[in-house]
């Protein structure tokens, strides 16, 4: 089976840094699309930033210019760094991936999407 790990997150003063990372853990073979969606308090979930395989990195427009979405050194590994954070910013963090393919000895499994735990992050003075 594959599973999404997130580390990180927590509290911070309005202008402050914060990272979040989500490592996908399994025989995988590959993820079409990986990154992170948030869920503020009384509203839906949204799209934070997703990077695509060999393609761009998609960011919502209120986090354009502030976060960052990177893969880390390990494989199968996605590191969102979040700058000059808001107070709007406060949300629980899920990891999301797409199109996974893994296997288990000589089985092949395909997962549409996958979502994380979730984290908080508390962006407060």
């Amino acid at each position: 089976q594959v599973h999404l790990v997130e580390s990180g997150g927590g509290s911070v003063l309005p202008g402050g840094s914060l990272s979040v990372s989500c490592a996908a853990s399994g025989n995988i073979l590959s993820i079409e699309r990986m990154g992170w969606y948030r869920e503020a308090p009384d509203k839906e979930r949204e799209l934070v930033a997703m990077i695509n395989e060999g393609g761009p990195t998609d960011y919502a427009d209120s986090v354009k210019g502030r976060f960052i979405l990177s893969r880390g050194d390990a494989k199968n590994t996605v590191i969102l760094t979040m700058n000059n954070l808001k107070s709007e910013d406060t949300a629980v963090y899920y990891c999301k991936a797409e199109g996974i393919s893994s296997y288990y000895r000589v089985r092949l499994d395909t997962y549409s999407e996958l979502w994380g735990q979730g984290t908080p992050v508390t962006v407060s003075s």
